[in-house]
């Protein structure tokens, strides 16, 4: 007698090339962050003579000495990025969830007004001048973390995706058996509404702290005074200034010329490379298992 098969089961051939396949996927995933550590650990000589390489001629940890001897300035760079990460994305979160929540109670009236005045914004912007102005002038955002933050604070998309998370996910008899029961409304978001939308609000919430930690437009804008340059814009100015220095050596004396030929500019890039990404990727894997629950999500338990 044959023996059963599960209805979700494939056969093995199948099963293997699925296997090799999603393997495959991984590597190509992998395999340039992998590359970009080995080459910022490369020589500026083994770069000039073989260019990038898995296997360089020699290491070097010059790129990295050359960041370090920033000293203090880059430890406050790296406090101000987690601090307007931290900050950004909690003030965000808050602002998209309340948002959010008024555009998914069909018992809102200016809901439809609401709705479309948040996604009108995606469509049309004022432009950078206007944005300026205002940011600068009329609201006197400059040398501040609120210079950073504030900017990005509501975004309609996350706006629109949390919402549609709350419609897929909340049922309306939940909150009408909270109203029964006493619950008023803010009650009944921070502590039934929310304790369930954990995989919605952490998918905006890593959205939002990607755009928080990747950021360096807006410091670029209105960040003046060193001590509140965020991580990233410390290190684009850093990068600026060598490939400055590096193009133009020739009109700056023999000695300083060869000074400057020694500075690693290439190994250099993938080392800001790596002090950047190396913190937020810490952050995924806090994040994984809700979002990961989250594509499971489309039915209530009884």
């Amino acid at each position: 007698m044959a023996k059963k098969r599960r209805i979700n089961s494939i056969s093995v051939p199948a099963e293997i090339i699925c296997h090799i396949i999603l393997i495959l996927f991984c590597l190509l995933c992998i395999v340039p962050f992998i590359f970009v550590v080995i080459i910022s650990f490369t020589s500026q000589e083994s770069i000039r003579a073989i260019g990038y390489s898995f296997i360089p001629k020699s290491t070097s940890l010059e790129a990295y000495n050359y960041v370090w001897r920033l000293g203090d300035q880059l430890w406050r760079s790296y406090f101000n990025s987690f601090f307007i990460t931290i900050v950004g994305t909690f003030l965000t979160m808050l602002i998209t969830i309340l948002y959010s929540y008024a555009l998914f109670r069909k018992d809102f009236k200016f809901r439809k007004f609401f709705t479309f005045w948040a996604f009108f914004t995606m469509l049309f912007g004022g432009g950078l001048a206007p944005t300026y102005v205002v940011c600068k002038t009329v609201l006197g955002l400059s040398d501040s973390y609120a210079a950073v933050i504030v900017p990005m604070l509501l975004n309609p998309f996350n706006i629109i995706v949390m919402r549609t998370f709350f419609q897929s996910s909340i049922p309306e008899e939940l909150i009408d058996a909270a109203s029964i029961d006493g619950s008023g409304e803010y009650t009944t978001l921070f502590r039934i509404i929310i304790p369930i939308s954990k995989p919605g609000i952490a998918t905006v919430g890593l959205l939002s702290a990607l755009a928080y930690w990747n950021e360096w437009f807006i410091p670029m804008l209105y960040i003046r005074d060193a001590k509140f340059y965020p991580l990233q814009y410390l290190l684009m100015q850093m990068q600026t200034k060598v490939d400055f220095l590096v193009k133009n050596s020739s009109m700056i004396g023999a000695e300083a010329s060869n000074i400057v030929s020694d500075l690693p500019s290439d190994s250099l890039r993938m080392a800001l490379v790596v002090l950047i990404i190396v913190p937020i990727a810490c952050a995924y894997p806090f994040f994984q298992r809700y979002i990961v629950s989250g594509l499971t999500i489309g039915s209530v338990k009884g």
